[in-house]
């Protein structure tokens, strides 16, 4: 069976549940393909956004292509920053928690050396070696 060389929402859909259902790789790179197509060329990208609307695409996108908030942005959809919500007239602001003390960890010797032949000889070795680019 062959393929339409033309991309539409159903069968990039179509390949992410088959790939979700049946853990097909093949299936998943080549909807992961033909969304990076749509959500790095301009002219799909509205297309894009609308495929967005489906939790496995959006997932696909914030896991691996990474381009639809930005794309919101750049068409104006998404404002920069959120504002936090207001609390309503009437409503009471819930008091804060105290913070919580953090535990406390014995005291340990230092920390034994990954290769304790080594180090003796490695110190000396340094230090012989800084002696020597003082001198200059």
């Amino acid at each position: 069976m062959t393929r339409s060389s033309r991309l539409s929402r159903a069968a990039i859909l179509t390949e992410l549940k088959l790939a979700a259902r049946k853990g097909d790789r093949a299936a998943l790179t080549l909807a992961i393909e033909q969304m990076k197509l749509w959500a790095l060329s301009p002219r799909y990208w509205e297309r894009y956004l609308d495929l967005l609307g489906h939790p496995l695409a959006r997932l696909v996108d914030m896991t691996v292509i990474k381009q639809g908030d930005k794309i919101a942005r750049q068409k104006g959809w998404v404002k920069a920053g959120r504002e936090r919500a207001k609390p309503a007239r009437g409503a009471k602001v819930p008091a804060a928690r105290p913070a919580r003390a953090k535990p406390v960890r014995p005291a340990t010797a230092a920390q034994a050396s990954l290769f304790p032949d080594l180090g003796a000889s490695f110190a000396t070795s340094r230090e012989g070696s800084r002696a020597g680019l003082d001198a200059e």
